[in-house]
């Protein structure tokens, strides 16, 4: 199953990283709500703005405090002001980042960046746009970081390590690695919930989501899944982790109960879904499909329901961030962030 997923996430997102740059910022109004025809009120979708970013564009992170969104571009990140949803700022970082997470308590950004011997975890300051340090992963093989996710709460940053299957546990007072956590077979994404100190980590070529307990630093749980995982993310205010999985056109999203830590429901989204985020004050889940030869797309998954009740296609689709306090989500991927919002009434 390694083989084979790495191949699924690295190879289709490569050939969507080719993909030419937009040059233009455009609001896109045609949503695709359930089977087709837009909602009306507050339940209606829409692609508000295209941002052109570099040729290169990995993940994206958000900061609802500050209203600004952070992307994985090429050499550095991008800074985009969720006011303008324009490009404010680039921040060199070395290498070429990956992951981004922010802790919206502290006002910093961390970012991956490297290879296999080199990764590192950049330390950027919300308010000078500047490195402030970096992490190292320790060297080979450690240096494969995938994902990265943050506990406000505790200040505790993780890092998965795809060749090594090891979650980095990472102090954000000392900007120290304190703990490696084993975990299933090529770890991609993570996510931390600050309610119950739990970080659930997608095991794509383990078939498998690992619970871990923040307090201890252990697995708990191992969640079996029926295809690898890639994306996942968590609502706190309802216990709830989302995990994508898709392979040969094929996507879901799986619906984890974090009081059993088992599946409670598999919802059938676009295909090669990547990753995923929440807005835990609407519970809306959105999912980022990389698409198969049909053209990238969000679907928006009603978290009461688990149903999908939106469809909003995108220029390209890999990364995922959702900002509670605006209702906004950020989608990137393939030189671009596409920005979706409630419809103007």
């Amino acid at each position: 199953m390694r083989f084979t997923q790495r191949a699924v996430i690295v190879v289709s997102v490569a050939i969507a990283g080719l993909a030419p740059a937009a040059t233009t910022m455009a609001a896109t109004p045609l949503v695709s709500a359930g089977a087709g025809a837009a909602q009306p009120g507050r339940h209606c979708l829409q692609v508000t703005a295209t941002i052109p970013l570099g040729r290169v564009t990995w993940e994206v992170s958000v900061n609802p405090k500050t209203g600004t969104a952070y992307v994985a571009d090429g050499g550095k990140v991008s800074v985009i002001s969720g006011r303008t949803n324009t490009v404010v700022a680039t921040i060199p970082v070395g290498g070429a980042p990956f992951a981004v997470a922010v802790n919206p308590e502290t006002n910093t950004i961390y970012a991956t960046h490297g290879n296999i011997a080199t990764g590192s975890v950049a330390v950027i300051s919300g308010q000078t746009n500047t490195v402030v340090a970096n992490i190292s992963a320790g060297g080979a093989p450690f240096g494969d970081l995938a994902g990265l996710a943050v506990d406000p709460k505790t200040n505790t940053i993780y890092a998965t390590s795809f060749l090594a299957d090891v979650v980095l546990v990472i102090n954000g007072r000392t900007n120290t690695v304190e703990a490696t956590i084993p975990v299933g077979g090529a770890p991609f994404g993570v996510a931390a919930d600050p309610k119950t100190d739990t970080v659930y980590v997608a095991n794509s070529g383990g078939d498998s989501v690992s619970v871990i307990n923040g307090r201890t630093n252990t697995v708990t749980v191992t969640t079996p899944m029926s295809l690898g995982p890639v994306g996942i993310a968590v609502n706190p205010k309802t216990d709830t982790a989302y995990a994508t999985t898709g392979i040969n056109g094929q996507g879901t999203v799986s619906v984890i109960n974090g009081r059993t830590d088992t599946i409670a429901a598999a919802i059938p989204v676009g295909p090669l879904p990547q990753q995923v985020a929440v807005n835990p004050k609407t519970r809306a889940v959105y999912v980022a499909n990389e698409g198969s030869g049909t053209g990238a797309t969000v679907s928006v998954i009603n978290g009461r329901t688990g149903t999908v009740t939106a469809t909003l296609p995108v220029g390209a689709a890999f990364g995922a961030a959702a900002d509670p306090k605006t209702d906004t989500a950020y989608i990137s991927g393939a030189g671009t962030v596409s920005v979706i919002a409630p419809c103007r009434k």
